[in-house]
């Protein structure tokens, strides 16, 4: 609960004009609830109105987006693109096609992923982008058409210099390479306007296994601060985009155990350990139907319930699927069925109540997304550097620059937990340590 009056002055306004905003308003009370005894330390906050610049975006732009599908029919879809901070650097974040999304879900984004890129070390402020368009049941044709009028319209608010969007969730390589096509017919050759291209056309050698690797090298190191390791662990892990599938190959490269992964269809158990080729052989060729899975290996077993809601013995969970995924009645089922560490490859993917039981479990350790998943967008700084030098390097760099990235950012949590009392609670020290980064930045540059 807040505490501080210039904090429930601060979060009663949000709430105030933006009440139906509920993935936006979750974001930022968790935020000030962690950096509240600093705020109480410094009094002077209030009237530089340091908290109001560092929970508002500075710009949200809304476009319609019309596009034709293979029958002549004209469709419109919403794009947006939310320029929250651009304090470090250029705005800096992914682009979601995907029919949920609308403006809260945006701008909370947005503003997790300004906290993200500081921890980052490099120079990147913080935007989030999207439209309400998916591309299931889309022809390429359709896919290219639709990517073209949306860059259309969103090449008049970014350059390598201002706003730089990448892929996230329903956006690949296919689509990045649609729309910087279209970006270069626009404005002209700017290697650095988008990241997460195809390697071929200027992308990074390892952006696509960017955050799933580097989840699981943050989780390594919050291992190693236990003494343990990834090997012989057991795993739950949910979502099989670009995160979960890379994240699932790194757990078992490193000899861990992956007893169940989930999609959008259902959740799959495998008390063997989860067979990667045959999980990639469903995704490739059979439309992603986990229940296939069952025919190859009958002693698994697949459930339309949520993999968090099911009776599986683990140690660690990794959900990368997408906000708000765990409730508080399945968090305290995850910690009766024996899981001792989470770690965040989603934004958000736990609930405010999902949070509150596992800081109040004893032995139970987590860390949070922007901490942990800050790996894509690191890679994706390294793309930016490789095009500004006009320089190509191969995997095992991106991979070792990546690695020590993630391994600089659990440290700079650890040391806020020290520095501040907090014992193992990183999601704090990460809204701590990228807080007192982004408030010198807002003094430094003045009434901006």
């Amino acid at each position: 609960m807040l505490k501080n009056p210039y904090i429930i002055r601060v979060y009663n306004d949000l709430q105030t004009k933006f009440n139906e905003q509920i993935e936006y308003l979750q974001a930022v009370k968790e935020f000030l609830s962690a950096i509240e005894p600093l705020v109480e330390q410094d009094k002077g906050l209030e009237k530089e109105a340091i908290l109001e610049r560092m929970v508002t975006p500075e710009r949200i732009i809304k476009f319609r987006v019309p596009w034709q599908d293979d029958q002549g029919q004209v469709h419109i879809n919403w794009g947006y693109r939310i320029q929250h901070s651009s304090l470090l650097g250029p705005y800096k974040g992914g682009l979601r096609f995907d029919t949920p999304v609308n403006e809260s879900v945006m701008k909370f984004l947005a503003f997790e992923q300004t906290f993200k890129n500081a921890l980052t070390g490099l120079p990147m402020g913080g935007g989030k982008g999207s439209a309400d368009f998916s591309t299931r049941g889309k022809s390429d044709q359709e896919i290219m058409r639709f990517c073209q009028s949306y860059m259309t319209e969103l090449a008049k608010h970014i350059n390598e210099n201002l706003d730089v969007p990448a892929g996230d969730i329903g956006v690949g390589k296919r689509e990045i390479g649609y729309m910087y096509g279209q970006y270069k017919r626009l404005k002209g050759v700017e290697l650095g306007s988008l990241t997460g291209k195809p390697v071929l056309a200027n992308g990074s050698l390892g952006r696509e296994e960017a955050t799933g690797y580097g989840l699981i090298y943050f989780l390594q190191a919050m291992l190693n601060e236990e003494n343990e390791e990834v090997s012989q662990k057991r795993f739950i892990i949910s979502g099989l985009g670009n995160v979960g599938l890379n994240a699932i190959k790194k757990v078992i490269h490193l000899g861990g155990l992956v007893l169940a992964v989930s999609n959008s269809q259902g959740s799959l158990y495998d008390p063997q350990g989860i067979n990667i080729k045959c999980l990639e052989d469903i995704l490739v060729n059979h439309n992603k139907d986990l229940s296939i899975y069952t025919q190859e290996r009958p002693h698994a077993s697949f459930s339309k319930d949520s993999i968090w809601s099911r009776q599986i013995e683990a140690d660690i969970a990794l959900p990368c699927a997408t906000q708000n995924e765990i409730n508080a009645e399945q968090a305290r089922k995850l910690i009766a069925n024996g899981v001792r560490f989470l770690a965040e490859g989603a934004n958000m993917p736990c609930t405010s109540e999902a949070i509150e039981v596992f800081n109040q479990s004893k032995d139970f350790i987590w860390a949070p997304a922007k901490a942990a998943n800050a790996g894509g967008v690191a890679v994706s700084g390294l793309e930016m550097s490789q095009n500004a030098m006009r320089l190509k390097w191969s995997f095992e760099e991106v991979d070792e620059k990546l690695q020590t990235i993630m391994s600089d950012i659990f440290t700079r949590c650890k040391e806020t937990c020290l520095a501040f009392d907090l014992g193992k609670n990183y999601a704090v020290a990460a809204d701590i340590a990228a807080y007192q980064k982004i408030v010198q930045l807002i003094q430094m540059h003045g009434l901006v």
